[in-house]
């Protein structure tokens, strides 16, 4: 029997969408890959395979995970398995040059950014790019690395000390700050590589913007932080960049992905992020009566149904 096959290495994360292809009465198997070992010789399943990969793996001791999960990849394109969100979209999760490379080949405005690697050429990169900026990790996500800069000097103390955060890849982000007129960002929702909703996101009290992370311990119906000021889907958002996300995301071979974009005070639209391990706030998903995680099962229902 076919079924669809989640890669993924975060139980939590993945729990709704297992609950979604329960309820439409979806086979499913789960593929937790953080360790384990792959016989290039088998041939893989049949069936759909569906690509959760995080680049924030490594915080949860799933150090090796995206590479394990980049072998299986190949292995089953190799086999023409039918793969949503395959190697291309985890090799953007993976790094945001890469993914700023994507988005400007699609003329996709993003930040002005410095890939440095290693400590040495941090405070020179900061010189060239001028204050305020910001720093970030390449492979990051939960806003690994983020901090707002107002002098190279304040960057030169951080790096000289304890509390500097070594970037998993090597790779240390100097990025242009952009002054937004209002404390907020805009994530924008891709199911099947079309639009599903937009959800304004604030920004207020820092860089960690993850829907899930607020409340992962918590009872989504009860957790302050999942409150309407934090996460509030935009009723009826229109703007040309939703087709421009859609090209980029079928150039790049991306099924599901939640972008990430900030207004600043020139009325500049940036886009900064790609999440192609996307998740979803249930209390601002329950007020708008609008599921990510249904949208992804209906979408792996139907592709599963090709195959029959």
């Amino acid at each position: 029997m076919h079924k669809v096959h989640i890669i993924h290495e975060n139980r939590e994360w993945s729990a709704p969408l297992m609950e979604a292809l329960d309820m439409l009465g979806v086979p499913y198997e789960d593929w937790f890959l953080d360790e384990g070992s792959l016989d290039l010789s088998k041939v893989p399943p049949a069936g759909v395979f569906y690509n959760r990969m995080s680049a924030s793996s490594h915080t949860r001791d799933h150090r090796f995970a995206p590479e394990y999960a980049a072998a299986v990849l190949a292995w089953l394109e190799r086999h023409d398995r039918r793969i949503l969100n395959p190697g291309r979209a985890l090799q953007l999760e993976l790094s945001k040059v890469a993914q700023y490379a994507a988005l400007e080949a699609e003329g996709i405005l993003t930040p002005r950014t410095i890939a440095v690697v290693g400590k040495a050429g941090l405070a020179k990169a900061a010189e060239e790019m001028g204050a305020p900026f910001i720093t970030k990790h390449n492979r990051a996500g939960k806003g690994l690395g983020v901090r707002l800069f107002q002098s190279v000097e304040e960057l030169e103390s951080y790096v000289a000390s304890d509390a500097f955060e070594e970037p998993i890849d090597g790779i240390t982000l100097i990025q242009q700050y952009i002054a937004a007129p209002e404390p907020f960002i805009t994530r924008c929702e891709f199911v099947g590589q079309e639009f599903v909703y937009a959800v304004r996101v604030d920004t207020s009290e820092g860089f960690l913007l993850c829907p899930a992370d607020e409340c992962q311990d918590e009872d989504a119906t009860v957790c302050p932080a999942t409150s309407a000021a934090k996460f509030e889907i935009i009723e009826d958002f229109d703007d040309a960049i939703i087709e421009d996300y859609r090209r980029m995301l079928i150039a790049n071979d991306i099924h599901v992905a939640g972008i990430e974009n900030i207004i600043s005070a020139d009325g500049q639209r940036y886009t900064y992020d790609i999440n192609t391990n996307t998740n979803y706030n249930p209390r601002a998903e329950h007020k708008a009566g609008k599921s990510g995680m249904k949208a992804i099962a209906f979408l792996l229902k139907r592709e599963l149904e090709r195959l029959s």
